[in-house]
């Protein structure tokens, strides 16, 4: 009875060991990446925690070693062992040196991000991924045997081409990163094109993460055409992360203060002025692409950080102008230079600078505006999906920040007796408090104040009027602004539509003052004699009399004022009152002899 409980339970385990196995087998042979991939996301490497992915790494080798039993030695003495493909019955072996690899790869990505402050830990980081690649040679070594799939043995190529050219691209031999860079693209390609749609989607971010290292590898050997591949590709994932991020950077920045060199005014309304300083130079190089980049960016996420990106370099030239001027200069500035009117060639490249800074800033948050006015468009779909709805309180304060620029347009040094100028900004600030009269009028219209918000829509016309007239010779600069005929298109179809709500809205208040459903606050004791539908009369909060009662007037205790007192006359009383005695020392003497007068 015992033998066969033993044996029983010895099938079972065996069962499940030889399941628990052939799972991980099959994860194995699915996909080298998707470990990868998976680990990575889950255990540090969503935030860029290298440190922390690391650390994974080791306590899952720990555990693969002792599930395994293929530990090294004991605490006392080690003792070296390699995985051999006599033991490959198991391939939690190949898991074993594909973990060895990671950590040696996250352990090097740790040391590059830390040797941006301490260079003397890059020689470290390249020893972490030569073991890595070391590792990853193993593993394709091991992945040759009969055992292993076709799909396993690519899988492992790619990824030992992926470290190799990583290695490679750290020691800057470009033209053999390039190769091992080729060839991992050219492997995960196939893979993609020979699978379905969700396998191919991993393989795929993997060729994306690949392509623009291939490029600044190839302009490094001395294709120029890269260059431009690799800033459109900079443009459109809004930034490069990894192992390339920090190098194309710093390739765009000098290859612009090559540019730079030979560029030494710049022209602006009429006017040319020197441009002495480096960083302003390579910002204005730039300026052009970036705008183009802003205009063709895919989404609204990306056209913001874009838009952050030009401010932020754009403060830093102002900077750099403003650390130039010197106080004697500063008292130039605001002087005449001759009878010319102008003001220097420095304080007048400092207004050229803030008004590229101002005018982004307003096309970021027209930018802005004309997202939130789609929102506000399908605004019923979101109340239904229970989320948070545009409003048009939004808008007015993003238009109410556009008409502070355009006013600190106006004042900008060496512009106040522009008259074109002046007269352009006139106009944009026309259409701006058009579009914001607009939108605090349908603010209005929420709260059914029907009154304003028809003034403030007159209002938009007579903007809109004024914009059309003068106009003329400003059209072209008009053209980016938002169109001032559909305003007025859709003012007059929000007039009508309100003229009519407002109509109906008074219907409603006719039919709910009706006397046989209208409660004027009064008590149920001052109202008998008027019948009233009143619901609260069965509730607890029935009014049944004043309570406390009010103050009524009363009478109060008179004062009584005896004013006839002092015009009365008095009789005389002297002879009624008895005479004062004589003083002296004579009556004092007869005084005490009993003599009387």
């Amino acid at each position: 009875m015992l033998c066969r409980k033993s044996q029983a339970s010895a099938f079972r385990h065996g069962a499940f060991v030889t399941v628990l196995c052939s799972q991980i087998r099959s994860a194995l042979e699915n996909l080298i990446l998707q470990i990868v991939k998976e680990s990575q996301q889950q255990h540090g490497l969503r935030h860029g925690d290298f440190q922390r992915y690391r650390g994974y790494c080791s306590r899952r080798l720990r555990r693969l070693r002792k599930t395994l039993n293929f530990k090294m030695g004991n605490r006392h003495k080690f003792t070296g062992k390699k995985v051999t493909e006599e033991i490959l019955s198991d391939n939690r072996y190949l898991l074993l040196i594909l973990m060895d690899a990671e950590r040696a790869w996250s352990y090097a990505m740790q040391l590059k991000q830390e040797a941006n402050t301490e260079p003397r830990k890059r020689f470290h980081l390249l020893s972490r991924l030569r073991k890595a690649v070391k590792h990853a040679e193993e593993l394709e070594r091991l992945c040759e045997s009969n055992r292993v799939d076709a799909k396993t043995k690519l899988e492992a190529q790619a990824y030992m081409a992926y470290l190799t050219g990583m290695l490679r691209f750290e020691h800057q031999e470009w033209k053999a990163a390039m190769e091992a860079f080729n060839k991992c693209k050219t492997i995960y390609e196939k893979l993609a094109n020979a699978f379905t749609e969700e396998q191919a989607v991993l393989y795929n971010q993997r060729v994306e993460e690949i392509s623009p290292n291939i490029r600044y590898c190839a302009y490094n050997i001395g294709d120029q055409s890269a260059m431009n591949e690799l800033m459109q590709m900079r443009l459109r994932s809004g930034g490069t992360e990894g192992l390339l991020a920090e190098k194309l950077e710093a390739l765009i920045t000098q290859t612009r203060a090559k540019q730079a060199a030979t560029m030494s005014e710049v022209e602006w309304r009429g006017r040319t002025v020197p441009v002495k300083i480096d960083k302003v130079r390579i910002f204005l190089l730039g300026l052009a692409d970036n705008e183009a980049a802003i205009v063709q960016a895919e989404n609204e996420e990306t056209k913001e950080r874009l838009f952050e990106s030009l401010l932020s370099e754009c403060r830093d030239a102002i900077q750099a102008v403003r650390e130039d001027l010197k106080p004697d200069q500063k008292q130039r500035e605001h002087s005449l230079e001759g009878d010319s009117g102008k003001v220097s060639n420095i304080q007048y490249l400092h207004s050229y600078l803030t008004y590229i800074k101002l005018s982004t800033a307003i096309k970021r948050n027209e930018s802005m505006a004309k997202s939130l006015q789609k929102a506000l468009l399908q605004q019923q779909r979101s109340e239904e999906d229970g989320k948070r709805t545009a409003r048009p309180q939004d808008l007015i304060r993003l238009y109410d920040i556009i008409l502070q620029n355009l006013v600190e347009l106006t004042q900008l040094p060496g512009l106040e007796e522009d008259k074109n100028f002046q007269k352009e900004i006139g106009l944009k600030t026309l259409v701006y408090k058009a579009y914001r009269c607009f939108f605090i009028a349908q603010s209005y219209v929420l709260v059914k104040k029907w009154s304003e918000a028809l003034v403030l829509y007159e209002r938009v016309l007579k903007y809109a009027g004024e914009v059309q007239s003068g106009a003329g010779a400003f059209t072209n600069s008009l053209k980016e602004l938002p169109d001032v005929q559909d305003l007025i298109t859709q003012v007059n179809a929000e007039k009508y539509s309100l003229q009519a709500a407002a109509i109906l809205d008074a219907n409603d208040n006719h039919e709910t003052e009706s006397p046989s459903q209208v409660k004027d606050g009064k008590p149920l004791s001052e109202r008998f004699e008027t019948f009233c539908l009143d619901p609260s009369l069965v509730s607890k909060q029935v009014s049944l009399v004043h309570f406390p009662p009010g103050f009524q007037p009363i009478p109060c205790k008179p004062l009584f004022f005896d004013l006839a007192l002092n015009h009365v006359a008095f009789p005389p009383l002297e002879d009624k009152v008895e005479q004062k005695a004589k003083s002296g020392l004579t009556g004092y003497i007869k005084g005490i002899f009993g003599f009387k007068s």
